[in-house]
């Protein structure tokens, strides 16, 4: 019995005793904490139940709640224990943004009481941007190490400050807040920017709503910004200042073009230049005047008419409600030259002016400003060999000219510069007469002839067939180069068409007139084979004569044919002086010798008549020639 009773007295007290926690480190603050709480905490003055009779109480005494009703009790205090260190202690356990106080400044670190079980430390120069910083201020701060080696809590104000910062960036974006940025510096394609302490970029583009010449005024600024993209990854952010305006602007411009109207002057701000046009600024709405439209006389540039921040006047000359586009126009300001140009210019008038723009076909000639002239390439020289513009004039050179048509209507005036000089045609038959010998240059090709020049102003013609008695010539540049000089006699001219033809080989006797006797029909001479061709052979007599043999007379009296290289006597069988063509023979040759022979026999046959007895002695003695002859074929 005492056995089982001291057994349960050794499970009651293992019940009753309370459950171990690890220890930890209580500091001063800590029990200084908890012996407020205790001296705070309401006191029992009633006699309990067991002082009054203790041995009633000892006697009635429930020892199973009792041992229940302690560890309740235990766990009780337990829990009202971790709840005052909750309320009053920070949890350093958590990496989160806490706000501590400036209990102690050294020269080098700040000690910040954040209710912990001890103060922590930051750095000085966590606080350069806040030089005034003083005992009993607030601060943001993030355990950076809970315990160093010696024990210390050590925080930090900048981390804390870059949490804190991408909540609010991160805020400022999701609600569009307007944010305060200070411009740090350029950097490549824009600025950098600090916003709550991180270093956001503003591009270039975002800067204005109108072109930005020097970023550098912007530099050590601060601006309103609105957050346009963040990337989380990267842990970027861009700002744009010229967000905030566009709205304001577009409101603007909407009611700016709700008041317009075409012809209307306004006075504007060139704020950009382009090489297409100029952009002015109408006071929140931004309108183009077309190069076109600056000036009435050509420009190579608008920045030849006006220049950045300049203030002009211009007029509407249209605009797109929907589109918010408007055009503009200068020169429109000022009248049309054409209407300013003097009623006594008439065509036949001589003007001076200066060249503007040249072309293949012509040059325009400023005559005044605004007005120009076309002088076409074919009115800067009496020569009928066009060339192009750029060989008489170029840009900028100041000519004289004649006025040929004047369209005051159409806004159109045609000169001319050769009129300047007398027509080479004018006195054309007493300098060049037919059968007069020149010299002049070759200046063109065509199929069928040279264009040559013999002044200028003064073309002629020579005919492919006119330029050699003997070549064949398939094209000119065979012939001749361009540019080459060349003696030629006049063989026809026509004043009215304007037309010479020339000739080049009539400067020379003509070769075939000797040739004609020389290898006259029937003349012989001997030569070699130098080509086969098709349908017979060529054969060269000399360097102008190539004759040409038909196959069937290049056979020989043993019956076979002459080759390439092999030499012969050549009977002429046809000689075409104006053709130049020359046809030779050399079966010819023997079958001449062997008619002669026939025509031998037969006379000889005639005379001899009165010896032969009988027509059939006759008969046969000329069937024995031809079988001679027939046995040579």
């Amino acid at each position: 019995m005492a056995e089982k009773k001291e057994t349960k007295a050794k499970a009651t007290k293992a019940k009753a005793a309370p459950k171990k926690v690890a220890a930890k480190k209580t500091t001063k603050a800590e029990v200084e904490a908890i012996d407020v709480a205790v001296a705070e905490a309401p006191k029992v003055e009633e006699v309990s139940p067991a002082q009054a009779n203790p041995e009633k109480f000892l006697k009635e005494f429930d020892w199973h709640n009792y041992e229940e009703g302690i560890e309740q009790v235990e766990d009780k205090k337990l829990q009202e224990f971790e709840k005052l260190v909750a309320e009053n202690f920070v949890d350093t356990l958590n990496d989160e943004v806490v706000t501590g106080e400036v209990v102690y400044l050294s020269d080098r670190d700040a000690i910040i009481d954040i209710n912990a079980k001890s103060e922590g430390v930051v750095s000085l120069n966590e606080f350069r941007y806040n030089p005034d910083l003083k005992v009993g201020d607030k601060v943001e701060v993030l355990i950076d190490v809970r315990e160093d080696a010696t024990g210390q809590l050590i925080l930090s104000h900048r981390k804390a400050r870059v949490i804190k910062a991408w909540d609010r960036v991160n805020a400022a974006h999701d609600t569009g807040e307007i944010v305060n940025g200070f411009v740090k510096c350029r950097t490549k394609g824009g600025m950098i920017v600090d916003v709550f302490g991180i270093e956001a970029f503003l591009p270039g583009s975002q800067i204005d709503v109108k072109p930005i010449r020097d970023y550098d005024a912007y530099v050590s600024k601060t601006m309103e910004f609105k957050v346009v993209k963040i990337n989380h990854e990267f842990k970027n952010v861009v700002v744009s200042h010229k967000a905030l305006i566009e709205a304001d602007i577009e409101e603007q411009k909407k009611e700016i073009i709700g008041q317009l109207e075409k012809g209307q002057v306004l006075e504007g701000t060139v704020k950009n230049i382009t090489s297409y046009g100029v952009f002015i600024d109408l006071g929140g709405v931004d309108g183009l005047v077309h190069i076109t439209d600056l000036s009435w006389s050509r420009i190579n540039h608008p920045n030849e008419i006006v220049e950045l921040d300049q203030k002009l006047n211009v007029v509407i000359l249209d605009f797109d409600e929907d589109k918010s586009r408007i055009q503009l126009g200068l020169k429109q300001l000022s009248k049309h030259p054409w209407e300013a140009l003097g009623e006594e210019l008439k065509i036949g008038d001589k003007v001076k002016g200066k060249v503007v723009v040249i072309a293949d076909y012509g040059a325009f000639i400023e005559v005044a400003e605004g007005v120009e002239g076309l002088i076409h390439v074919s009115e800067m020289s009496w020569s009928t060999h066009l060339r192009s513009a750029q060989d008489f004039v170029k840009v900028g050179d100041e000519v004289e000219a004649v006025v040929l048509t004047l369209d005051r209507e159409d806004r159109k005036m045609s000169l001319g510069i050769k009129q300047l000089t007398p027509d080479p045609w004018t006195d054309i038959t007493s300098k060049y007469p037919v059968g007069s010998k020149h010299s002049g240059i070759v200046r063109n090709f065509t199929n069928f002839g040279v264009f040559v020049e013999l002044e200028e102003g003064i073309d002629g013609l020579i005919y492919i067939s006119d330029l050699s008695w003997t070549k064949k010539i398939k094209h000119p540049s065979e012939f001749c180069n361009v540019g080459d000089n060349l003696d030629v006699v006049v063989l026809e001219l026509d004043v009215d068409g304007r037309k010479l033809s020339l000739g080049h080989k009539q400067t020379t006797d003509n070769p075939w007139d000797k040739y004609e006797d020389d290898y006259g029909l029937d003349s012989v001479h001997t030569a070699e084979i130098s080509e086969i061709v098709d349908k017979g052979a060529t054969i060269e007599f000399n360097e102008d004569i190539v004759a040409f043999v038909p196959s069937r007379h290049l056979e020989k009296e043993d019956g076979k044919k002459l080759k390439k290289g092999e030499s012969a006597e050549f009977k002429i069988i046809e000689f075409n002086k104006e053709f130049k063509r020359v046809v030779a023979s050399h079966t010819a040759i023997f079958r001449e010798e062997e008619a002669k022979n026939v025509k031998a026999a037969a006379k000889k046959v005639a005379a001899s008549n009165s010896e032969k007895t009988t027509i059939g002695d006759v008969n046969e003695e000329l069937q024995a020639l031809k079988d001679k002859m027939d046995g040579k074929k």
